[in-house]
Order: C-alpha cells, then structure tokens, then sequence
C-alpha cells in the first residue's frame, strides 16, 4: 500500500491533469524562467528591460544607461521556501500548512515535468531543514514526504516567526546559482522581511504566495470565544458579536494587507494572496497568467 506522500501525490497529479489539461505545462517554463548566469554582451536600455540588469558602471562612464545582457540556461533550478512556523498550522480542515503542502508538491510536480530541478527550504524558529535541488518524481515524493511530516509542536514560547532568518537562509542555499524562488508563507512574524526579500529578488526570481485562512481576513461571528496567538500563546476572550469589535477587527485587517502590499513592493515583489479555500488548479491558473502579463 502506497504511503502519504504517494498518495497524496498520485491525488494532485489526477486532480492536476483533468483540470488543467496541459494548458500549465507548456506555459510555466516561458513565464517563470529566469536569465542564466554567463554574460555576454552590452546594450543600451530600453523601458522593457529588467532594472536589476543595469551596468551602473558603464552607465556612469557613458552617461547612458546599458545593460547586461546573460547566456538563457537550458535548465532551471526551483526552491520552494515554504514557512512551516506554528501560524500556518492554524486554519479550518487542514489549515494554512496543507494548502502549502499541495501548493508546493503540484509546483514540485509540474516543474520536474520538464527535467528541471528542485528543491525545497522547510523553515521554522527551531527546525530548518534543506532538500538539495534534484529531478524527477522521487524528489517530489521527498518534498511531500517532509512536507507531510509533523512540525515540532513548540508554538506559545513567545516568540513570532523570525521571516528575515527564513528568507536569508534561502539566499545562503541559493546563492551558486539564479534560481526560480517561490516563498510560501502568511507572513506572520518579525518585522524587517522586508530588505532581506528585496536581496533575495535582487539575484534570483521570487514569485511570493502568501497563504490566508479567511477567518483571519473576516472573522466570523461565533458569540464569545477564547482566541490564542498560535506563535505567542498569549490568549484572550472576545465577543465576536460585538460590532465595534468586527468594526476594529476589519479595520486592522484592511491596514495589515496595506503595509503588507507596501513591503512587497519595497522588496520589488509581487505577492500571490491565495486562501485556504481556494481550487488548486485554478489558483496555478491564475498564478501563471497573472505572472505571464507581468512578464510582458
């Protein structure tokens, strides 16, 4: 009998190729795929090109802005950086972690499908673990196996998810080679991501999925309940009746996905709100047209 990961595997593949029908496999590569590493050539720029790929030096010698132009690799290399911390174990059915475990183990899937590697960053405050980037399907039943492993139960030590170390450990791993980044996470924790996700997009291509359960984006009214701060332990008893409270609460809420959407931009990222709800083959759908108009 076939263990978790094949199983869960052989799930997303069935549910992946009767929804998607190879309209994703053909597109991801031409979308996501990033410049190599080798240059070869000047040229001046254009509104078109990548700012990262100015020649600052040149640039200041000419009084004319050029850029650098790269040798395109054959293959792409993938990390999954996916934030495994005591905030993404909460959410209803299987939380905000299982809807990054399928959102990692399809990606893993469908970018192997072109002989391409990957490998993946599992991150928390006390547990990182590192899968060296590999091909073919039993890596990605590795990824899955990992993934569905248990997180340490730590949570309520009073400390947030320490997003910065997370994001300067991918860059410390990544950092032979330009990699196709995606990082997976709520985004619950420090602050200060901020400038250490702007170095990792600086090198490599970061597309960021941030996961939300959508009580936390509008709470639902369940009379008076005790919440807990899943990272902090710190608990409190609220009337989630009350309407100034909701009022307060969408408020905060309204003003946490703005400084959110402003420090992505800082970082010169675009972030990828995907909900716990959410269909899986619609949501990689999205994901690679929105980031192929992008890319245009």
């Amino acid at each position: 009998m076939p263990g978790a990961p094949e199983r869960l595997l052989r799930r997303l593949e069935w549910r992946l190729s009767r929804r998607l029908d190879g309209r994703l496999q053909g597109n991801y590569r031409t979308v996501w795929h990033g410049a190599g590493i080798d240059f070869t050539d000047l040229r001046v720029y254009t509104p078109q090109d990548d700012v990262r790929h100015i020649d600052w030096n040149v640039t200041a010698r000419l009084d004319e802005p050029f850029v650098r132009q790269y040798t395109e690799d054959r293959e792409m290399t993938t990390w999954l950086v996916v934030d495994r911390s005591a905030s993404m174990r909460t959410g209803r059915d299987t939380g905000k972690a299982g809807t990054a475990t399928e959102l990692a183990v399809s990606l893993a899937r469908l970018i192997t499908t072109g002989g391409n590697r990957i490998g993946a960053i599992l991150f928390d405050n006390h547990v990182h673990r590192v899968v060296p980037a590999r091909t073919g399907r039993n890596q990605v039943l590795r990824i899955a196996r990992d993934l569905l492993e248990p997180s340490p139960q730590v949570g309520g030590d009073g400390s947030t998810t320490d997003l910065s170390a997370m994001l300067r450990l991918a860059a410390a791993t990544t950092a032979k080679r330009r990699s196709l980044i995606f990082v997976i996470s709520d985004f619950f924790g420090d602050a200060g991501w901020e400038h250490p996700l702007g170095l990792l997009s600086h090198r490599h291509e970061v597309v960021v999925l941030r996961i939300a359960d959508l009580a936390e984006l509008d709470l639902p009214d369940l009379g008076l309940i005790l919440v807990e701060d899943a990272e902090t332990g710190e608990q409190l008893l609220v009337d989630t009746s009350d309407p100034l409270l909701r009022g307060r609460l969408t408020e905060q809420v309204a003003a946490r996905e703005t400084d959110l959407a402003e420090r992505m931009r800082q970082a010169g990222v675009d972030a990828h709100r995907i909900t716990t709800d959410q269909d899986l083959p619609a949501t990689l759908l999205d994901l690679v047209r929105r980031s192929g108009r992008r890319s245009r």
